[in-house]
């Protein structure tokens, strides 16, 4: 009764699929796609007329078979095709190539089962292997019908969902029948004889979607792409785990066994290495990409996962900085990168780093010169092509840090409105390639995007500092009230004590000492008021070692200060900032250190400068707040602490062409030391500009 079923069926449906490819042939319009249709319903005629005449097992019913899947993905790569460009076929064909070379191994491997006629453990090889292609054929044809659809453009997928229905039904059927004859290790009959059943009903769905005679308009997809070959490569994978393992059943003699076992223990651990490798996912991408496509990148998924990386909230996100280096790295594949923000200066120093812990950039990354070279060209510096150009003008000027750092490969200036905001300096890629130009092209998109990201974040923070100084100033007015409350009544008891004092030795040592006070707290109002118009003093010729005794005795009472260096060192300052500046430092050394130990202030000289340092034993301070957070206002790593004492040093120092240079380490302790410009100093043009600025 099943034999009369699959015979019958098969008989029906090669009539109802001659007439539909007659229809086919008959039919005005349609162009090639018409012609492929027609042939793919011939073909299918073809293989069920011979499995009725032959069996499902004949060997021209089996080469019937191939010949049917293969003109069934020619059609669907005609229907790709359309909309894509002649430019584009080479690339299209080769998606489809491997499904191709199966079947052909296929065709030739089901041919050679009459040669070993009396061989049966070949013949089970064989058979294992051919059941094995057919499902790999089965598994990447539908894949393939999956990723057609989801490929068509929305306006066209009406036209194509019912020939996608039905072969989809068709291969999906012919899976499921391979997958039990593999594991039964014998053909299934009944499912063979069904198969001619499955095809007549899936007739009606190829004639209905003739009649909608849709243009069929296609697209091809990077995701389709990258999924296909990654099937298929798995498929392949495991068809050759399973052929050589058959194959060394058959001719391995008593280590059958155990040449199976090595096989397939070899294989799984290759897999297992290779698959989870970046790199070896970077080299598939780069090789696709390259092979299968007119562009590297797909520009609308790079966009979106650009915007996507810098704008991601929520708490646990990485700081802007970060996610800034990583948008940058993630278009070129590179690992990892590094930030580079201008200093007042104008130099660049590292700010931030992104999976790149072993570069070693210097604290000043860039001079103002190549500041100033990005900002106004914006262009992408590639430092491999300056290593091989290493006398031209742009690697002159370019740091030689970053020429001598192997792993750096490009940097990406951030330009805001004709503005420099940071450099990326980007980590070399996984695969080595040089910069084309797509990347060029991409990363000067992207590079202004992300400095707006950077500038807006920037702007933010001092709009929120010059808040929190508002309120800073508001708390000071009450304070600022009570000085000036103190100041009268010290100014009415000096009047009052040189009215009426009898002891004129006393009366003069208290005139004095109050006036001196008087006269400091006036200087601390004017200093306190916004309105002030008090001008600080200019710089002029100073004893650094005796400011340094001056602030060891007025904190001598509260912690052991220390003072030691040349009492015969001159430097340019202004005395009253210098002290408050020393002050500050001093008082957060002390806060710093545990009680009873001391800190210390030395002077000496180096080459133009005399320096004043603060050393403490104290808790110390991490790299990464130093590098970002201490002399910002309002940070500080005590518990209530402003954060103001080591921005204004900062400021006070600038302001009389001085600089405050820090080393700390976590656990150790810190040392800050003020570097002040010697009498001879002044003469120079760095110090004449650092005044101006």
């Amino acid at each position: 009764m099943i034999d009369a079923v699959g015979v019958w069926s098969h008989a029906v449906a090669a009539i109802l699929f001659t007439a539909l490819a007659m229809w086919q042939v008959g039919r005005p319009k349609g162009g090639m796609q018409r012609r492929v249709l027609a042939l793919a319903l011939a073909m299918t005629a073809a293989w069920a007329l011979t499995v009725m005449l032959q069996g499902p097992h004949g060997v021209i019913a089996r080469v019937a078979e191939s010949g049917r899947n293969l003109t069934w993905l020619g059609f669907m790569l005609a229907l790709l095709h359309r909309g894509t460009g002649d430019g584009s076929r080479a690339m299209i064909v080769a998606v489809y190539a491997v499904l191709a070379v199966i079947l052909v191994g296929q065709t030739g491997i089901e041919a050679l089962p009459p040669e070993f006629p009396g061989s049966p453990r070949i013949l089970e090889a064989l058979f294992f292997g051919v059941v094995l292609l057919r499902m790999t054929v089965a598994v990447g044809a539908l894949v393939l019908v999956h990723n057609l659809y989801t490929a068509a453009a929305p306006e066209a997928r009406w036209g194509i969902r019912l020939p996608m229905i039905a072969l989809a039904t068709m291969w999906a059927y012919d899976l499921n029948l391979y997958t039990i004859a593999y594991l039964g290790q014998r053909w299934p009959i009944e499912l063979l004889a069904m198969r001619g059943v499955i095809m007549v009903m899936l007739v009606p769905l190829f004639a209905l979607a003739s009649r909608r005679n849709a243009k069929w308009k296609m697209r091809l997809s990077r995701a389709m792409t990258f999924q296909s070959l990654s099937l298929m490569a798995i498929g392949g994978y495991l068809a050759a785990m399973v052929l050589i393992a058959r194959t060394l059943e058959v001719i391995g003699g008593s280590l059958a066994d155990l040449a199976q076992i090595t096989v397939v223990f070899g294989m799984s651990i290759a897999a297992l290495l290779l698959l989870p490798s970046g790199r070896v996912r970077s080299w598939f991408k780069v090789k696709v990409a390259k092979h299968f496509f007119q562009h590297r990148y797909d520009y609308r998924a790079e966009w979106m996962r650009f915007t996507r990386t810098l704008g991601r909230p929520g708490e646990d996100a990485e700081p802007l900085d970060t996610r800034i280096i990583q948008a940058i790295a993630d278009i070129t594949d590179s690992p990892g990168g590094l930030l580079l923000t201008p200093r007042d200066d104008g130099s660049l120093a590292p700010a931030a780093r992104w999976n790149w812990p072993t570069v070693d950039a210097p604290q000043i990354g860039g001079d103002p010169a190549f500041a100033r070279r990005c900002e106004e060209s914006g262009r992408i510096v590639e430092l491999d092509a300056l290593r091989q150009n290493a006398n031209g003008d742009e690697a002159a000027a370019t740091p030689a840090w970053m020429i001598a750092e192997a792993r750096a490969w490009a940097a990406v200036p951030l330009v805001h409105f004709d503005r420099l905001i940071g450099v990326v300096l980007l980590e070399r890629p996984r695969v080595d390639r040089m910069l084309d130009w797509e990347d060029f092209d991409l990363l000067r998109v992207a590079g202004p995007q992300a400095a707006s990201y950077l500038a807006e974040a920037r702007g933010q923070e001092a709009l929120g500092d010059a808040r929190r100084f508002d309120e800073f100033n508001r708390r000071f007015a009450f304070i600022m009230h009570d000085i000036k409350n103190i100041v009268s009544q010290l100014s009415l008891l000096t009047r009052n004590a040189e009215r009426h004092a009898d002891n004129p030795e006393f009366r003069a040592d208290m005139i004095a000492t109050l006036r001196a006070s008087v006269g400091k707290m006036n200087d601390l109002l004017a200093r306190l008021s916004q309105h002030s118009k008090i001008r600080p003093e200019e710089p002029r010729l100073v004893q650094p070692r005796a400011i340094a005794e001056s602030v060891a005795r007025a904190k001598r009472s509260a912690h052991p200060v220390e003072v030691d260096g040349r009492a015969d060192i001159v430097a340019l300052a202004d005395p009253s900032r210098l002290e408050q500046a020393l002050t500050h430092l001093v008082q957060n050394a002390i806060d710093a250190s545990p009680a009873g130990s001391a800190v210390w202030l030395r002077v000496y000289a180096r080459p133009l400068e005399a320096v004043i340092e603060v050393l403490d034993h104290g808790q110390g301070m991490s790299p990464e707040f130093v590098r970002s957070r201490l002399f910002r206002p309002f940070a500080s790593t005590k518990d209530g602490g402003f954060g103001i004492g080591a921005f204004e040093a900062r400021t006070l120092i600038a302001g009389m062409g001085g600089r405050l240079e820090v080393e700390s380490r976590e656990g150790e302790g810190s040392r800050f030391m003020i570097a002040l410009p010697l009498p001879a100093t002044a003469a120079t043009p760095m110090f004449k500009e650092r005044m101006r600025a």
